[in-house]
């Protein structure tokens, strides 16, 4: 029997991830560490789904990291994940508690679990700069023309082109960065729902969303001074809110176009699960529309 020092409770977003997790910090004396690309930011609240009244179990407060640490207006790269990742897994350890990773962003899960030591070099602005006018045809050719450049990268657009080009030209000039990575001995469960009912509860959620104060929250952010260029780039919600409020689509248009991102969304956090389980990483999958205290049962029971 594995020795897990750590539980991974993942899945598609809507699927019901932060009860389970805060339930199951209760009852295993944990704590959680987010595993969300965009819940690192501050003020945004309702678009990312922080929930944050779900970390309070039987009145009792359910500590937690990774949530609310960067600025909107910084750029919070994967590196300072895995090292904000790093220092709160040793701060939650120290105190004989349990780290409990909850979170559907798979990249940020991969670095954890594979140890992605290119994760540590820097980014280059002035290349990217430099690449911005080019397209995906002379991207791939810069790539290529490198000596070394990194194995096995996903190189399906621009964004993941640009960094690999990154990485390539610094190894190119410099040695591979040191990170102390901690020995993660995770057990790993995704929370999964039959697709129709998936789809429904996405869009139950984003229409109670939108109806309770997520437009206020994105005027809120442009009222201090973050950009319309931000918030797009921030995806989803805040893309899509922000073209409403720029008269860019009516409320009708924004609210299909953004429903069926989001269940793009969750349909390529399916394929990346699928992925982790082709490179070797077990993956129990848990029914979400049982009841939390079934499941628990069952993490339970696979865990201790």
């Amino acid at each position: 029997m594995p020795n897990y020092n750590s539980i991974i409770i993942t899945g598609p977003t809507a699927s019901g991830k932060t009860s389970l997790a805060a339930q199951l910090a209760y009852e295993l004396n944990g704590e959680i560490i987010s595993a969300d690309s965009r819940q690192v930011y501050k003020k945004l609240n309702i678009g990312t789904g922080k929930d944050l009244a779900e970390y309070t179990v039987n009145n009792t407060p359910i500590n937690y990291h990774l949530i609310d640490v960067a600025e909107v207006r910084t750029h919070f790269h994967l590196y300072d994940f895995i090292i904000h990742f790093y220092s709160a897994f040793q701060a939650i350890t120290e105190q004989q508690k349990l780290p409990i990773i909850c979170g559907g962003t798979g990249l940020y899960l991969d670095a954890i679990i594979k140890k992605h030591e290119l994760a540590a070099i820097p980014n280059n602005f002035e290349l990217r700069l430099q690449l911005e006018t080019l397209n995906l045809e002379q991207l791939i050719a810069k790539l290529q023309s490198y000596e070394t450049k990194p194995e096995n990268a996903v190189l399906t657009t621009k964004k993941r082109l640009v960094r690999a080009i990154e990485i390539a030209e610094y190894l190119s000039n410099n040695n591979l960065p040191k990170t102390n990575f901690i020995d993660l001995k995770p057990i790993i469960f995704a929370l999964d729902l039959p697709k129709e009912v998936r789809r429904n509860k996405i869009s139950i959620r984003l229409k109670h969303r939108l109806e309770n104060g997520m437009i206020n929250e994105v005027i809120d952010l442009l009222n201090e001074g973050i950009s319309h260029e931000r918030l797009q780039f921030l995806g989803l919600e805040y893309q899509y809110i922000s073209k409403y409020l720029l008269n860019e689509m009516n409320y009708d248009e924004m609210f299909l176009k953004l429903e069926i991102s989001i269940h793009q969304y969750a349909k390529r956090q399916m394929t990346w699960f699928r992925k982790m389980e082709r490179e070797g990483n077990h993956i129990h999958w848990i029914n979400a529309t049982k009841p939390i205290d079934e499941n628990i049962k069952v993490i339970k029971s696979l865990f201790l």
